[in-house]
């Protein structure tokens, strides 16, 4: 099956179901799945409504067809040129498929010279071409048909899900729907997948990629303007439409969205991402483009449309303000005048610094360049004269409909509170379920989602901005150090002082997430000791480090540590290692649990301020 994909750079998540796991024995997978799978693919395809009408009965033309579809050239079959049989005229809708299965010696026509299309097709004639499409022929059977087919068809798992259990029993679209998916993950006569016939290949647990598939089979990119319904080939009533992620409709598409489908599973999926700014690089070459950087950021570029607009032989280049309309999976799909949006963000300043620019004419001038984490979670850096802004400060980001970048320090009035069990309401506020938030500490900041704040008391002075949507709740927050989780943590493996009073100094050596660091001397005597740590700052020049809280842990399970009936939550990303005799060794928590060593949790500070267990020891 010839994969109709635009480009490799489709990928990453879908807003349906997402992998199909793999068979246990026994096992029937869901309908839903096994759907998905087969229309992506587009062996069957439902109606106007999309409809699979399940429990209708498959005739011999209808099966066919199918079973042509899911060949490795199945979607090249035109119509036929000669009538394969006097009941099957080259008018018959499956005139085609009929005479590509016959050919392919998939299927035949009875001793009177007919095909019969209408007939019902029987468990036994679907089983046994589906055999055919793996390689099976009649030389490969000995006994009377149908039951070496009907042995072969059961000892390769073809029978999962299918409710026709006789040989003679006609199948319904249900039957041939889980026929076929079964068929996928079944070995062909030469060993190999049946899918890697068709393109894809299974994934590292052996398992069909609902992913992958979709995006192989996907078109697109294309942008909204005009009357673009004309340019999808099928008609729209009635298709699953996923905006930015989210279910949504038809008349939430914008002009300069982007759009991709399927039009056997009639869904189409809408990206209405774009970036606004002065076009700073274009990689490898402006004859050549594959990327192009925006704001310190690098886009790839997705089709062939926008790749010109970026070379020298379209209108855009290095110096120039441009729109970029970004894809699924962010790649530029096209590019527009800065007329055609106008953006705001809010972030938080990560560092300032002198930073190169391409000037567009062969040469490159240096300026003072602002670093931004955006509540977006995608980092920006700007030409700004960086004077008055500190790594840390929430800032606002405007660029006008002519590409101008404004940078302001923001403000908003005090807040604080406890944060509702469920994370959606502090103090009186009611934080929306979609609310884009950061916390800053030491230089560094990171993206938190609402859940991540549950139960927690936010004191004065750990809410630096936050901005109201159009319904009054908390649409946007900048924290100060609310959760800790923008700190580093690690392990301080080795300390030393050298002289005393005045002249003396310190040594350290420490581990951060398997990286090794060391300060050979300074001044600096940080309240620590041998063990795990905090880093506060960039880990080769701290600007504190401060030692952890230590607990024995009793059990871990469920994403806490146990201890004396105590329960301390663990970080999302905390950090195992195996102590052996002084020396430390990054390690998994499946493996020191599985070697049932005993193990110590760390912690940084009080559940209720945001604390969890971010270093575990194993001995």
């Amino acid at each position: 099956m010839k994969k109709r994909i635009m480009t490799g750079l489709l990928a990453c998540y879908l807003s349906l179901s997402l992998a199909l796991p793999g068979f246990a024995a026994g096992s029937i997978p869901a309908q839903e799945e096994v759907a998905q799978v087969i229309t992506a693919l587009g062996i069957m395809a439902g109606d106007a409504g999309g409809d699979l009408r399940l429990s209708r009965t498959v005739t011999r033309a209808e099966f066919i067809t199918m079973a042509v579809k899911a060949s490795p050239k199945g979607d090249q079959v035109g119509e036929a040129s000669t009538s394969p049989y006097p009941d099957v005229p080259y008018t018959h809708w499956a005139a085609g498929f009929v005479e590509a299965g016959v050919a392919a010696g998939l299927i035949s026509g009875y001793s009177d010279g007919t095909f019969r299309p209408a007939s019902s097709i029987t468990l036994a004639e679907g089983a046994t071409i589906a055999l055919g499409l793996l390689g099976y022929s009649a030389e490969d059977y000995s006994g009377a048909y149908p039951s070496p087919q009907m042995a072969l068809y059961h000892s390769l798992s073809l029978d999962k899900g299918l409710t026709a259990q006789a040989a003679s029993a006609p199948l319904t679209r249900h039957d041939a729907m889980y026929l076929f998916y079964n068929l996928l993950s079944a070995k062909n006569k030469e060993g190999q997948p049946y899918l890697t016939t068709l393109g894809y290949s299974l994934n590292a647990a052996g398992e069909v990629d609902l992913v992958a598939l979709v995006n192989g089979e996907m078109n697109g990119p294309l942008v909204a303007s005009g009357d673009w319904h004309s340019a999808i080939p099928f008609p729209l009533s009635g298709v699953t439409v996923t905006r930015d992620g989210k279910a949504s409709t038809l008349a939430a598409i914008q002009t300069n969205d982007v759009i991709y489908w399927n039009q056997t599973m009639r869904a189409l999926w809408v990206s209405s991402d774009r970036a606004v700014g002065v076009i700073q690089a274009l990689t490898p070459s402006a004859a050549s483009p594959e990327s192009v950087q925006i704001a310190g950021r690098t886009y790839p570029i997705e089709s062939a449309s926008a790749a010109y607009a970026l070379s020298d032989l379209g209108q855009y280049g290095v110096g120039d303000t441009v729109t970029l309309l970004l894809g699924r999976t962010g790649g530029v799909a096209a590019v527009t005048a800065p007329s055609a949006a106008q953006t705001e963000r809010c972030g938080v300043v990560v560092r300032t610094e002198r930073g190169s620019y391409d000037d567009g004419h062969g040469g490159s001038y240096t300026a003072d360049t602002v670093t931004i984490l955006s509540t977006d979670g995608s980092t920006y850096s700007y030409p700004w004269t960086a004077n008055y802004l500190e790594a840390g400060d929430p800032v606002g980001i405007n660029i006008g409909s002519d590409g101008k970048v404004t940078l302001k320090r923001l403000s908003s009035p005090a807040l604080s509170g406890k944060v509702s069990a469920d994370g959606l309401k502090l103090g009186t506020h009611t934080i929306a379920p979609d609310a884009e938030i950061l916390d800053a500490a030491g230089g560094n900041a990171v993206k938190i989602f609402p859940s991540r704040l549950a139960g927690m008391e936010l004191t004065s002075g750990k809410v630096a901005y936050y901005s109201l949507n159009g319904s009054g709740e908390i649409d946007r927050m900048v924290l100060n150090n609310a959760t800790g989780d923008a700190y580093r943590y690690g392990v301080l493996t080795h300390m030393e002082s050298l002289g005393e009073g005045l002249y003396a100094s310190y040594s350290y050596e420490y581990d951060v997430g398997g990286t090794s660091y060391s300060i050979p001397s300074t001044s600096t005597r940080y309240p620590v000791q041998a063990g795990p740590i905090l880093v506060d700052g960039e880990p080769a020049d701290p600007d504190r480090i401060l030692s952890l809280t230590s607990v024995k842990a009793d059990k871990i399970s469920g994403g806490k540590l146990v201890s004396d009936s105590r329960q301390y939550r663990l970080a999302d990303e905390v950090i195992v290692y195996e102590r052996r005799d002084r020396d430390y060794f990054l390690s998994t928590l499946d493996r020191v649990q599985e070697l049932g060593l005993s193990l110590t949790g760390w912690y940084d500070r009080a559940e209720n301020q945001g604390g969890r267990i971010r270093v575990i020891v194993a001995q």
